[in-house]
């Protein structure tokens, strides 16, 4: 009898593990910033720059946004683009003059958590 309960306690805790390595990608919470252009504190040419935030999850882009920060302080919204793919975000600012901008990104990810942050860069002139 007790080698049954034993045997069973551990096929239990196996299957759990089972199932905790098969869903995990679907259990993961906050959406993380993967990949961004342009890229953190980096240097672009202007007037024009395309933007790209790829995360590690699918983000809502209905739910989402993007703001671009100007060197005085002004806020721009950035209209989104159609999503090239589920975990990404596109835009394009458009003539930026030289200086030190920041893009603000909120993005909603599947289980409902919303994260946010800043990507700082610099235009330089075109």
């Amino acid at each position: 009898m007790r080698d049954t309960k034993r045997a069973t306690r551990f096929a239990f805790w196996i299957l759990a593990v089972a199932v905790l390595l098969l869903t995990g990608k679907y259990l993961e919470g906050h959406a993380i910033l993967k990949e961004t252009s342009p890229a953190a504190s980096s240097s672009v040419a202007g007037p024009d720059v395309p933007i790209k935030l790829r995360f590690n999850v699918r983000v809502d882009a209905n739910r989402s946004k993007l703001q671009l920060l100007h060197p005085d302080n002004t806020v721009t919204e950035l209209k989104l683009e159609k999503q090239p793919a589920p975990d990404t975000l596109a835009a394009r600012a458009a003539g930026l003059a030289a200086g030190a901008y920041a893009i603000r990104w909120q993005v909603l990810a599947p289980d409902g958590h919303i994260t946010r942050g800043e990507i700082p860069f610099k235009v330089t002139g075109s």
